[in-house]
């Protein structure tokens, strides 16, 4: 090989990725003027609050998506984050010198603080022994948090006040717009970190490990310290957004370190699809959407989200990620309009039998919940008589119908995405054979 073949090897030059550079500042466009568009005090705090849980749920993924590793207790690492920060925010209205924009940061480096701590021991092993261990640090935490009110608060939690010192540059963070702004750069600045990392040489080697570690033993890495470097860095942004969580709500009680908060970092993210760095942000929208709108429409809402959970785990393993991606596919060979008037199907079937279901959920509900006021309920718009036997007929019959739909229209889709893949096969190879 020449001089001159290697200085190309070594000067080989690689074109920008515009595709890359319009899709992050697509994203940060959409940071900077959704507020603008939805003004009003309940739509900034749900977009306040949809920052922060992108970033925990991003975090969370670096562990289960990147890395294999199933955690019970990320929330761990969150919420003493967001202690920590509670606790700096009230050391900087007694006289500390910090400013209030950088409390997240203390957070973050308190949950990093707290996985260096428990890290090793939780990263000794994977796959089920790991979640296991996990699932009993979590609940060894959140037992503590009771057993330890001068630093958790018992449970009334600790509070603090966020407008403390004088206005920099007119920002006091008491409007709830400046808040949100505090929380879109960080959950921007963040969000690009953590797709940074996917892209070294330790987020590689991290995908290795949860895909063939006894390969990657046999090359001479060791297993373990790429799974503890990684759960540091998780928990680090993880403990990023426990202190935005704390700038928000003001106040940190003991459910942030709950095996239930826990539980929604790892139900949302798989719903939003792990195996997409965007699935995630898609997931943090979804925990909001369901935490804050959804739980005022019905009393059953945890329910609802359980059946949904079970239905993707059955039809859409990959999540709402890996249906976008899968039509986007179609979308580029030019076959996605063929399913049009399936998926409409599908979408109406699926609608008949969830309001024939969600009838004699509410039914059931108002029968256990508020029965002493009496048999009537209100439900899209109608009255039913939870007590009445043709209120449960009707429901009864509507979701039947509404499943028969469905399983129809389903196989009839089914096999028009067979032919519709072996389109996209030959059509491949004729681009391949050019």
């Amino acid at each position: 090989m020449t001089i001159s073949s290697k200085r190309a090897d070594v000067y080989e030059f690689r074109p920008i990725n515009v595709g890359r550079i319009i899709l992050w500042s697509l994203y940060a466009l959409i940071l900077a003027v959704v507020p603008l568009i939805f003004t009003s005090s309940l739509s900034q705090t749900l977009l306040s609050q949809m920052g922060v849980a992108i970033i925990v749920c991003l975090s969370y993924n670096m562990l289960l998506g990147q890395g294999g590793m199933l955690s019970f207790g990320h929330a761990v690492y969150s919420g003493m984050g967001a202690f920590l920060a509670i606790h700096t925010l009230n050391l900087v209205t007694g006289g500390l010198a910090l400013p209030v924009s950088l409390i997240p940061l203390v957070g973050g480096f308190a949950g990093m603080a707290v996985a260096l701590v428990l890290g090793w021991v939780t990263t000794k092993k994977a796959a089920t022994p790991f979640a296991m261990i996990t699932l009993g640090v979590g609940e060894l935490v959140w037992a503590m948090a009771l057993m330890f009110p001068e630093f958790f608060g018992g449970e009334g939690g600790v509070s603090g006040n966020r407008v403390v010192g004088g206005a920099v540059w007119g920002i006091t963070y008491g409007p709830q717009i400046q808040l949100y702004y505090l929380i879109a750069l960080y959950t921007f600045v963040s969000t690009g970190l953590m797709y940074a990392f996917t892209r070294t040489p330790l987020g590689r080697m991290l995908n290795a490990v949860r895909d063939n570690p006894e390969r990657v033993e046999f090359v001479g890495y060791n297993t373990q310290v790429v799974r503890y470097i990684a759960f540091v860095i998780a928990a680090f942004f993880a403990g990023i957004s426990g202190g935005l969580a704390a700038l928000n709500f003001e106040i940190v009680t003991s459910e942030v370190v709950s095996g239930y908060r826990s539980g929604a970092y790892l139900l949302f993210t798989f719903l939003g699809g792990a195996t997409f760095f965007f699935g995630p942000i898609l997931g943090a929208v979804l925990m909001v959407l369901a935490f804050v709108l959804l739980s005022e429409f019905t009393k059953a809402w945890l329910l609802y989200l359980g059946l949904i959970f079970l239905f993707m785990v059955m039809y859409a393993p990959g999540g709402v990620a890996s249906l976008i991606m899968m039509n986007l596919r179609l979308a580029m060979y030019g076959f996605l309009r063929r399913l049009w008037v399936s998926y409409l199907a599908l979408l109406g079937a699926a609608l008949v039998a969830l309001l024939g279901a969600a009838a004699m959920v509410e039914m059931i509900y108002h029968l256990q919940l508020n029965a002493a006021l009496g048999p009537e309920l209100s439900f899209m718009g109608g009255t039913l008589y939870a007590s009445g036997l043709t209120s449960w007929f009707g429901a009864a019959f509507v979701l039947t119908t509404g499943v028969g739909l469905f399983e129809l229209c389903r196989r009839q889709f089914v096999q028009d995405w067979g032919e519709i893949q072996e389109a996209i096969e030959k059509e491949i190879k004729r681009r391949e054979a050019l």
